[in-house]
């Protein structure tokens, strides 16, 4: 076969194809070759006059019209696009485009129950106000612990101390929510049982100076003083001194343990915040702290540790410094820092949504309510004339106690009701369960 008839076959081949494709031209037999001839010719009879006549001219127009040639397109593709594939199921689409938007939630503007609270020291450094999981409510006035049962509405005095004794200095809830500390100006801490309404103990030389914080941590009671010392207190034996922390020169006014008892954060009169590591205690000596944050510039009594993330602390300055921090305490890395333009008095997250509260002092003395992380201001609760001091939250998360130096005690329900936890799905049977493992 010469070179020349086995391109004359490939040719044949070619032409006989079904798609019969051009490398430029995807579909010859959609191409009208007459048209294209004639639209080429027209196009020289226009640049040359003369060879046209009218009689001409009016002949061709009849003959466009009657053979459908009054088109401008000549190359077409004959055939169409290819239906674009569907990944997501059409009904599946449909199901995900009406899920329901979660509803705005409202928040109330004004507080839901207003008490007196004669007599409540108006005493930035002090913590004279807690909620216990018991739903019950200790506030301390004066000399003077009053427990407000919120499932019931009653009140009854757990306890009133010597003029010697007091004022109380601080109030903390155990985690059983029946047994409280009460701190008291003389440096002694007290422990009652709130159900028989009878004192267990007194926690005595642990300090020299008022007891103004506490914090729990199972059956250790972490003491914060005005000599600067830090102490955890087993309240099960005798001794009760265990440890001692030593890094604030001035008034320990905030103390708080880690949701899981491995972290102590306090702050200071001295601007001071300090991150301890319950791993690195120590009974033989003062306790080297982890982290010594020294950003804020005043003094650092708002402390809440954020509940859905376990090394992310909340700091509040007083009213030279103004500002909410947040804090990595493994690292010691500030996060984020917002200027609220008043004095920090107390912070508190909720159980339910990424938020976070917090009480303020002059000039508003609001409640402040903020979206987490983006520290979009939602909602600013406005109420008390003097500064909002302390607060507590419900066991539940949903009201917020506020006490300020209005002498009254005010009620919130700025976190909402929490949603009915869903229950957790059966997990799958682990494939080869029976089989003994190795290791």
């Amino acid at each position: 076969m010469n070179p020349r008839s086995a391109f004359q076959e490939i040719g044949l081949t070619r032409k006989s194809s079904k798609e019969n494709l051009d490398r430029f031209i995807p579909n010859r037999s959609a191409m009208d070759f007459d048209y294209a001839h004639y639209m080429l010719t027209e196009k020289k009879g226009k640049e040359n006059p003369a060879s046209s006549s009218p009689s001409k001219e009016a002949y061709q127009k009849q003959l466009r019209e009657v053979f459908n040639m009054n088109r401008t397109r000549i190359l077409a593709f004959k055939n169409k696009p290819p239906t674009p594939v569907e990944f997501m199921p059409q009904e599946y689409a449909s199901v995900q485009q009406s899920k329901p938007v979660k509803p705005r939630r409202h928040i109330p503007q004004t507080s839901e129950r207003t008490l007196d609270a004669p007599d409540l020291l108006d005493d930035y450094y002090l913590n004279l106000l807690d909620w216990g999981s018991s739903n019950v409510l200790a506030i301390a006035l004066g000399t003077t612990v009053y427990l407000w049962d919120a499932s019931t509405g009653s009140t009854s005095e757990l306890v009133t101390v010597d003029d010697d004794k007091g004022p109380v200095t601080s109030v903390n809830w155990a985690p059983d929510g029946r047994h409280i500390a009460v701190g008291l100006n003389d440096s002694e801490v007290q422990l009652w049982d709130s159900a028989s309404n009878k004192q267990l103990r007194t926690l005595k030389g642990a300090h020299r100076a008022r007891v103004g914080s506490l914090a729990w941590n199972n059956h250790i009671l972490t003491t914060g003083s005005m000599d600067g010392k830090i102490v955890n207190n087993d309240v099960r034996i005798r001794d009760h001194v265990v440890e001692t922390y030593r890094g604030h020169q001035q008034e320990v006014c905030g103390l708080k343990w880690s949701a899981s008892g491995q972290q102590l954060a306090s702050g200071g009169n001295d601007n001071i915040l300090h991150i301890w590591d319950r791993s690195m205690a120590s009974s033989n000596s003062a306790t080297q702290y982890l982290h010594r944050l020294e950003d804020h510039t005043a003094a650092v009594k708002a402390l809440a540790w954020c509940p859905f993330q376990g090394n992310l602390l909340a700091s509040g300055g007083g009213g030279g410094d103004r500002c909410i921090k947040f804090w990595n305490t493994h690292t010691g890395a500030c996060l984020n820092s917002v200027d609220t333009g008043s004095q920090v008095c107390s912070l508190m997250w909720s159980k339910n949504e990424r938020e976070l509260l917090s009480s303020h002092g002059f000039t508003e003395n609001q409640l402040t309510l903020w979206k987490y992380p983006s520290m979009v201001k939602m909602a600013e609760l406005t109420g008390h004339t003097s500064r909002v001091l302390f607060m507590a939250q419900s066991p539940d998360g949903c009201t917020v106690a506020s006490a300020a130096g209005d002498e009254t005690l005010r009620f919130w329900n700025v976190f909402g009701t929490p949603e009915v936890a869903k229950p957790a799905p059966k997990a799958a049977p682990e494939p080869f369960a029976h089989v003994n493992r190795i290791r």
